[in-house]
């Protein structure tokens, strides 16, 4: 299988370093093409048979998969380019959330898949968002699954859920990380702890609260239990929390909902350009 990807930023050059190093595509089985051609050559050097490319319609031809790991106001460039060497069998796979399978059907006449990867991944843990288009077949789904399972956990959702679920999987670990890192703090001001040593104790917390709550079956709600004996530390402290977080992920999910709701209709602008009678 060959794998081109159109955009090695961030998340694209961290899918391709993982697929590498998880074993589930060599080197010599991708391509990849960037707006900077030195960033894809230095990736090639890093991972030497993987071939860079100067534009995006080589990183599309003769390959079975292709992942457009750009901006969402990159597509309407990347789609001009390619729609004319793009093939019915190969299957794009987007992984910019504000692009809608939809919108990539109607404007490219090969198969369609998007998947919202997370930082998780990297470690070959977390889910990958799956999401398909209607040219996908069982099959063209199958392998998508069984590249991705490498890295993640495949998890099919509704397009419609898109913005919801990749707050949990993709800003998830950004929020919970940020949140460590303010106990973290607040650990060193209150009690002079060397900030290492906290740093190490509460993310080595973190990865066994992690397992307890996927391999060890646990629920939120029942971990709380199991530690927060009533009338003690921990209970005190859940009180506390609970009366200072009071609708804060509630209005945290209103704000990144109003960011994607925005970039929706950035991109249809894009695509499709303003309608005569519209605002």
């Amino acid at each position: 299988m060959n794998v081109g990807f159109i955009g090695i930023g961030s998340m694209g050059s961290l899918l391709i370093d993982t697929f590498i190093g998880s074993g589930a595509l060599k080197p010599s089985q991708i391509t990849a093409s960037n707006r900077t051609l030195a960033k894809a050559i230095c990736l090639a050097d890093r991972h030497p048979g993987l071939q860079a490319v100067p534009s995006n319609r080589d990183a599309v031809i003769d390959q079975d998969l292709v992942f457009l790991c750009i901006k969402p106001m990159e597509f309407k460039n990347v789609i001009d380019q390619i729609r004319d060497v793009i093939q019915p069998q190969q299957i794009v796979i987007s992984i910019t959330s504000p692009v809608m399978i939809e919108q990539l059907e109607e404007s490219l006449p090969c198969k369609v898949a998007k998947v919202i990867p997370s930082i998780t991944n990297y470690m070959c843990s977390g889910v990958s968002l799956c999401m398909y288009g209607n040219r996908m077949t069982d099959a063209d789904k199958n392998r998508l699954n069984h590249l991705l399972s490498y890295i993640s956990e495949p998890m099919p959702i509704s397009e419609q859920h898109t913005r919801i679920v990749s707050d949990l999987s993709s800003c998830g670990p950004a929020i919970m990380s940020y949140l460590l890192q303010r106990f973290i703090d607040a650990a060193a001001e209150e009690t002079n702890i060397p900030r290492e040593e906290a740093r190490i104790v509460a993310s080595e917390m973190l990865l066994g609260t992690g397992q307890l709550l996927t391999a060890g079956g646990m629920s939120p709600e029942e971990l709380q239990r199991r530690v927060a004996v009533p009338g003690g530390i921990t209970a005190q402290a859940l009180a506390l929390l609970n009366r200072e977080l009071d609708g804060v992920f509630n209005r945290l999910i209103r704000a990144t909902h109003a960011k994607y709701n925005e970039d929706l209709e950035r991109v249809k602008v894009s695509l499709y350009g303003k309608e005569v009678n519209g605002p």
